[in-house]
This record gives structure tokens, C-alpha cells and sequence, in this order.
């Protein structure tokens, strides 16, 4: 009896250990079975992710890649978009454009450039800076034909520019001229009369306050601006007389600022025929095939844009600069 007893009270804390032993270890096994799920997961997603920006960089990178693989054996027609108001801070800027050029002009199989004129203008600043390089281009490359091709509009900066190519082509009903300058504003003096709001300004500068819309024109800077605009314009007629040469047919509304189809643009010598994309890389430039050198604006560069902006917006509601549109 006494050995049966002993037994027992050797066997039961014995039991009693093996089971919590038991489910300790089931514990642990189900924690680190758990870790593991959970880490396949984890390496799943960042899979993921790494699978999901290797795509997104591969679209950035494959228009250039199939371009410069896609043009070892043959020549081909370089395409470049000038589409939309013509600006510092839009897709078409001059920095972009000159840049396109540059890379369509290095590229050894490029047998021709067309512009795709889409646009109603902009800056005179940025439109003669592609306009001058243009003509550099012609200059230094004079055997590579630069051609223009107008879609629905080229008007003002955008025709600016396309002067500077060899041939313009457009559709009848396309719209294109518009030879002018413009500065516009608004006036609120008579307004603030009206509801009696007095305009209090200080400045250091005789002029520093001019075309102020809270205060009354003055005749000296009226005449002043004119006198600016007037230079701006001078310089415009002066570029499309270099670029159009004889072909242009200068009458009293020629520099106007009027903008004509390009049935009638044709007539008066601002365009020179009718064709499109197709026609002209075929028949003219003998490349076909085009590719596209327009560059694309950068996601970060378009971040920093919209960011820098907001100072310029500010500065530009208070003074509207010259623009050729």
C-alpha cells in the first residue's frame, strides 16, 4: 500500500508538468506558425510593392526605350508636340520643347522633325526662345527638314513659333494667325466710389503702382504700356517676316492680331498647304514611321510646380504680363 501511495504522489506532479509542457509547446508552435504566416505575408506585399514600381518605371522609361530599339535599322520622322498654352509652368514651355528638338536632332536616324501645332499661344518670351531654336537648328543642320502641322489651332505664341519651320501645313478649317500682342485687366474705381471704400496706396517709385486696377489710369503709363506692347509686336511681325519670307502676302490686317482658316491662311501666305502627319512623313520627310521626342513632364517636377506656384499666381492676379494670344 505504502509503494502504491508513494507511486502516486511521484506519478501526478510528473502528469501534471507533462501537460503544461504540452500546451506550452503547442503555444510556441502556434506563435512561430503564426510569425511565419505572417512573415510570408509580409514578403508577399513587398513583392508586391517592388512587382508594383518595377511597372511603374518600366511605363516611364518604355516610350524611350522602344524608340531607341525600335529605330537601330530604319529612319524614322520625329514628332514634337507643341499643344496647349504656351508657358513657363504648362507642358509646353520652352525648356521642354528645345530639349525635345535637341534630342530628335542627336538621334542619327531622325530623317525629319514635324511640329504638332495645337495651341492659342502665350508667352512671347518662351515662343522666342523655341522660335531662335529653331532656327539654329536650320542653321547648323540645314539638310534635316522641320515641318509644322496645325490641327485645330496655332494662333499667336504658337504661330510665333511655328514661323521658324520650313513648311507650315494645316487644314481648311484650322485657325491660325492672330499677329498681335495683348495686356488685359480690369478697373474698380468707379465700383469703390459707388460703395465708398477709400483706396489708401503707398509706394517708393513714381511708377511702381502703375495699371493699379484700385486706382485711375494715368495717361503718362497708359502710353508707357503701349509703347511696350507696341516693341513686343515689332519683334513678332519682325520674326514671322524672317520665317515666311516672300511667300507672305502682307496686307493691312496681316498683323492685326486677325486670325483666318487655314483656307484663307493659305491665300495670304501665313501657311503654305494643306497635308497632315501622315502625309508629311511620308511623302516629304520619306520616314514613315514617327516617334515621338516630346518630353514628359516629371511627377516630382510637376509636384514642386503646382508648389512653387502659388507665389507666382499671387504676383500674377495683381500684374498681368504681355502675352501673345
Amino acid at each position: 500500500m505504502e509503494n502504491q501511495q508513494d507511486n502516486k504522489i511521484h506519478t501526478n506532479p510528473s502528469s501534471s508538468l507533462g501537460w503544461e509542457r504540452e500546451v506550452i509547446e503547442k503555444l510556441a508552435f502556434a506563435a512561430i506558425t503564426e510569425q511565419k504566416k505572417t512573415r510570408r505575408w509580409g514578403i508577399f506585399f513587398k513583392f508586391l510593392l517592388f512587382l508594383y514600381l518595377i511597372v511603374i518605371a518600366g511605363l516611364a522609361v518604355y516610350p524611350k526605350i522602344k524608340d531607341d530599339f525600335g529605330t537601330v535599322s530604319e529612319g524614322h520622322t520625329a514628332i514634337i508636340d507643341v499643344v496647349g498654352m504656351i508657358a513657363e509652368d504648362k507642358p509646353a514651355n520652352a525648356a521642354d520643347i528645345i530639349e525635345s528638338l535637341r534630342d530628335a536632332v542627336k538621334d542619327s536616324n531622325t530623317k525629319g522633325i514635324i511640329l504638332h501645332a495645337n495651341s492659342p499661344g502665350g508667352s512671347p518670351v518662351q515662343s522666342a526662345y523655341v522660335y531662335e531654336e529653331i532656327r539654329k537648328i536650320k542653321k547648323e543642320h540645314p539638310k534635316l527638314p522641320i515641318y509644322a502641322v496645325v490641327s485645330d489651332v496655332c494662333a499667336s505664341g504658337c504661330y510665333y513659333i511655328v514661323a521658324a519651320a520650313d513648311k507650315i501645313f494645316v487644314n481648311q478649317a484650322s485657325l491660325v494667325g492672330s499677329i498681335g500682342v495683348l495686356m488685359d485687366g480690369f478697373g474698380f474705381v468707379d465700383i469703390m466710389q459707388k460703395m465708398g471704400v477709400e483706396r489708401r496706396l503707398m509706394t517708393a517709385g513714381a511708377h511702381k503702382a502703375m495699371l493699379d486696377p484700385f486706382s485711375p489710369p494715368k495717361e503718362d503709363e497708359t502710353r508707357y504700356m503701349q509703347g511696350l506692347l507696341d516693341q513686343v509686336h515689332q519683334q513678332f511681325i519682325n520674326a514671322v517676316k524672317a520665317g515666311r519670307g516672300d511667300r507672305l502676302k502682307e496686307t493691312p490686317d496681316t498683323f492685326s492680331g486677325l486670325v483666318w482658316t487655314g483656307e484663307a491662311g493659305v491665300k495670304i501666305g501665313i501657311v503654305d498647304d494643306f497635308s497632315n502627319e501622315d502625309s508629311v512623313a511620308k511623302d516629304l520627310i520619306g520616314a514613315e514611321k514617327r516617334v515621338n521626342f516630346t518630353r514628359q513632364e516629371r511627377l516630382i517636377d510637376r509636384i514642386a510646380g503646382k508648389l512653387g506656384a502659388s507665389f507666382g499666381q499671387a504676383i500674377g492676379s495683381i500684374v498681368q504680363m504681355p502675352a501673345l494670344r
